[in-house]
């Protein structure tokens, strides 16, 4: 079987064949092509498996499954994967995007006195706990000189964020695209900050070890679809968002500009991967965001070279 989680809601699929389980989670934009394209499905055909599609509700569940052995491929953004192999779970870093740092940001209401990002003192602050833009959060107050116990983390998924954004029940909301664009778009709100020269905000392709072990030519093929897509997707924005919009139940307006922005490549992990990894990881241990310090090279399949 083959799992995915998306950033929006985490849709994943699954694919069967007897008892055997393989777990993707591709991301908004260049993965959910892929579902709607289906040459991932023809291309598994032959192999017995097919495809089913289902939802996680974001990359840390997604990842909590994979560590209960319910999935073995996933995906998920730079900071759930830390929190996870903290807790034991077996993933191997398989792949990544580069670096999408404009696909995240914090964000305040377009009215709001806060200008700066040292004006976040002793404000509360909307974010997914364990997700890609706690990492933001941590980064941009050290940037402005200030500790993440300067300000009062409020901890809501997405959905939630939005309504206590909207009714001002709190000062700022650290979000990724999608709902990054249409929090833009629906309510005007003000970008304090994207991540640029604040952290890289990847999204990384995990495989349980012994999936990584028993099938590498399933992942292989996974990789290879992912990336052809991708490719496909580049150049064509409008397009992705027209055939996404009905599956996800978004603007396509709104994924027009997500499409825009993001970037778009499909990169093996290198050792300077692992390397900003272990920082985030040494980062979330010293603020004791996670139980224990932990070695992410242990879990990384380390790569110098792009895949072909």
């Amino acid at each position: 079987m083959l799992y995915s989680c998306y950033s929006l809601g985490a849709v994943f699929f699954l694919f069967t064949a007897y008892t055997e389980r393989a777990f993707l989670h591709p991301d908004l934009l260049f993965k959910h092509p892929l579902r709607a394209k289906g040459d991932l499905e023809k291309k598994l055909k032959s192999m017995g498996l097919s495809v089913r599609w289902n939802q996680f509700s974001a990359g840390p569940q997604l990842l909590e499954a994979l560590n209960a052995g319910r999935l073995d491929f996933g995906h998920a953004g730079e900071t759930p994967p830390i929190s996870a192999q903290a807790a034991g779970a077996p993933l191997l870093y398989v792949a990544s995007s580069p670096p999408n740092p404009k696909g995240e940001a914090i964000l305040v209401p377009k009215n709001s006195p806060i200008r700066n990002l040292f004006d976040l003192k002793g404000k509360k602050i909307a974010l997914n706990k364990g997700s890609n833009v706690h990492y933001l959060v941590v980064q941009a107050l050290a940037k402005a000189n200030l500790k993440y116990t300067d300000i009062e983390p409020v901890f809501i998924p997405p959905a939630d964020a939005r309504a206590a954004f909207e009714q001002k029940k709190v000062d700022a909301w650290a979000i990724w695209d999608p709902y990054f664009a249409a929090a833009e778009q629906a309510t005007g709100a003000r970008i304090l900050t994207d991540a640029t020269n604040i952290v890289e905000n990847r999204e990384f392709l995990f495989a349980s070890q012994t999936f990584t072990k028993k099938h590498p030519d399933r992942l292989k093929i996974v990789l290879e679809e992912i990336k052809k897509v991708d490719e496909w997707a580049k150049s064509r924005p409008k397009e992705v968002a027209q055939i996404l919009s009905p599956l996800i139940g978004i603007d396509a307006g709104v994924l027009e500009q997500v499409a825009k922005r993001r970037a778009y490549g499909l990169e093996l992990i290198t050792q300077e991967v692992v390397a900003y990894q272990q920082r985030l990881a040494d980062t979330f241990y010293r603020l004791k965001l996670v139980p224990k310090k932990i070695d992410v090279s242990q879990v990384a399949m380390v790569s110098d070279h792009k895949p072909n």
